[in-house]
């Protein structure tokens, strides 16, 4: 469980994150929803322990600072919109990075440290190097390193914005059948329509607030969509627990 109280990310004078206090129970999935600029990054990137900020991140009550980097590692992993993705990596080579927080100093590595998550469909990349793919094959070796690490949350910034529609919904099947085996799941997410359809939980932020929070439902009415993202939207209901959140031409 994760859990942040009156956390706050400054840039400066500006606040990117204002007094954000959520709880992000184990084995849910948490959205953080809201319009470009409201603060859905920086407050994961917080969570992360990348960003610099106020007040208190917990996980599963204990304070993250207290913790250090490499006990972090184990029990959180992050993946970012643009990570860091030397070109003349192999994909093999990648994904045992996410092995890093296992492998003992001045260790090497296992045999189950050099197999890499299965269900991204990367076997036939293994060797290809990281500068030789495309966006959508590249997303998915970002994932495939963050899952080696084998942490009980993983933290999600957009991750299926570089992916065609059948490639974001094998990331999110992949992810939600990990949260239906144990994995918390925190993820910035753009499409409401996806979030109405995967998450238990939505946050809604806007200019670095919490302006609604609760189940899909909830949180993604006409109304809301409308007060702060500024579009014209149906929202229907799959009868399953779903929401789609539908543009409508002015």
């Amino acid at each position: 469980m994760i859990e942040t109280r009156d956390l706050w990310v400054r840039f400066g004078p500006v606040a990117a994150v204002r007094g954000l206090s959520l709880r992000a129970e184990a084995a849910g999935w948490t959205a953080l929803i809201g319009p470009n600029g409201a603060g859905k990054t920086s407050a994961l990137r917080a969570l992360a322990g990348l960003a610099t900020y106020e007040g208190e991140v917990m996980i599963d009550g204990r304070d993250a600072r207290r913790l250090g980097r490499r006990a972090v590692a184990r029990l959180m992993a992050f993946v970012p919109q643009k990570p860091e993705t030397p070109p003349a990596l192999t994909v093999a080579e990648y994904v045992l990075l996410g092995r890093t927080p296992h492998i003992p100093y001045l260790g090497g590595e296992g045999r189950r440290d050099r197999e890499a998550p299965q269900g991204l469909e990367l076997e036939r990349f293994a060797e290809r190097p990281l500068g030789s793919l495309s966006g959508g094959e590249l997303q998915r070796a970002v994932l495939a390193r963050a899952l080696a690490q084998e942490a009980p949350v993983l933290l999600l910034d957009e991750p299926t914005t570089a992916l065609d529609l059948g490639r974001q919904q094998l990331v999110l099947e992949l992810v939600d059948a990990l949260r239906r085996d144990g994995l918390t799941v925190v993820m910035t997410m753009h499409d409401l329509t996806l979030a109405g359809q995967y998450a238990d939980h939505l946050v809604l932020l806007n200019e670095g607030s919490v302006v609604a929070e609760g189940t899909a439902a909830e949180v993604l009415s006409a109304p809301n969509v409308s007060a702060h993202y500024g579009a014209n939207v149906r929202v229907v209901e799959d009868g399953g627990g779903g929401v789609f959140v539908l543009p409508v031409r002015r």
